[in-house]
């Protein structure tokens, strides 16, 4: 891979030039960008993925929900269906794709809908009987037709976006200077023992604008895995051989939490948004004991697997506080 990006790398200017000249387009006018009068959240990223975008709408919801109807609207990456889908207790991950799926399943009381087109996801959404208050887009930075009124950039504390380049020599979608574009800036998966000088480097190292607040996440494991019937603790798998499975954008940090815990394993990992073949599924289910991600469980289910598992994680962020501050500031302002 790191071969063939080199020998790519000759395309890059191609590249900047034609999401420069986008972003341009928006920002002078010549692209509509369509604002609303109600809040309008994105949550996003410069990179490929693998920033941790889904525990990051989760706690927006947590922080949320028992004030506002909220809505999550997504592209839904991965669906097997078409248009404007709207979740209900009938939905799978093939009709909403894996993680708006995983959002509906997790809190049965929010809208979640699915849109290529985020617009008309929008416009839909506020056509319903009872509307939500707060709209929450699920990976919608690059999406400049819509212009939210509070944008959230995602950055990984081991692949920081001012440290890439664009494609295809690098992994980012746009040039770096789009990070302009968002109020907030969290560096994820953090190490829990990161230090204020650590984070005054990053600072810097960032360059945020004024008007720009930075702060830092950790994923927090849970401390019980879950079946569709049970949950046992963690410490279960102790002297147990089980096989971890992952279709995700970046397994290291749940690799290195397990190993942390001094589990030993075997781990099969995909690519993210992996669809299994039956031949993949049949070799899972040979295994006696399977761990899998939250996202990765609902394309298992199929399985049937007596002893298959799954490990939830949610974000903790520094500075909470000062966080909810801005962002309630925000919805404050269209109330």
């Amino acid at each position: 891979m790191k071969l063939l990006r080199k020998i790519l790398f000759p395309l890059n200017p191609v590249y900047f030039l034609f999401v420069w000249l986008r972003n341009k387009a928006y920002d002078w006018g010549l692209f509509r960008s369509k604002s609303y009068d109600f809040p309008v959240i994105c949550v996003g990223n410069l990179s490929m993925g693998g920033t941790g975008k889904t525990p990051m709408v989760e706690y927006l919801i947590r922080l949320l929900e028992s004030t506002k109807t909220v809505a999550v609207l997504s592209r839904g990456y991965g669906r097997k269906s078409q248009g404007f889908v709207l979740a209900d207790s009938n939905s799978n991950n093939n009709t909403l794709g894996d993680e708006p799926f995983q959002i509906k399943s997790k809190f049965p009381g929010v809208i979640v809908a699915v849109d290529n087109n985020r617009q008309h996801g929008i416009a839909c959404l506020q056509a319903l009987d009872y509307p939500p208050k707060i709209i929450l887009l699920d990976d919608a930075f690059q999406h400049r037709s819509v212009q939210a009124g509070f944008s959230v950039l995602l950055t990984t504390y081991n692949d920081l976006y001012c440290d890439d380049m664009v494609l295809p020599a690098g992994n980012l979608r746009e040039p770096r200077s789009g990070a302009q574009r968002a109020q907030i800036v969290v560096v994820t998966k953090c190490p829990n023992n990161l230090t204020n000088a650590e984070k005054k480097v990053i600072q810097r190292r960032i360059k945020l604008n004024s008007n720009q607040q930075l702060f830092f996440s950790s994923i927090v494991y849970d401390d019980f895995i879950y079946s569709d019937q049970e949950k046992e603790s963690i410490q279960m798998l102790k002297n147990k051989n089980f096989t971890l499975v992952t279709g995700i954008a970046n397994a290291t940090p749940m690799v290195d939490y397990l190993k942390h815990l001094g589990l030993k394993f075997e781990h099969l990992s995909f690519p993210d948004h992996h669809t299994f073949s039956k031949k993949e599924l049949e070799l899972i289910a040979l295994k006696p004991l399977v761990l899998t991600t939250e996202k990765d469980a609902s394309r298992l289910q199929s399985l049937a697997h007596k002893d298959l598992y799954f490990l939830p994680i949610t974000l903790e962020l520094d500075a909470s506080e000062k966080f909810e501050t801005a962002l309630q500031n925000f919805i404050k302002k269209l109330n």
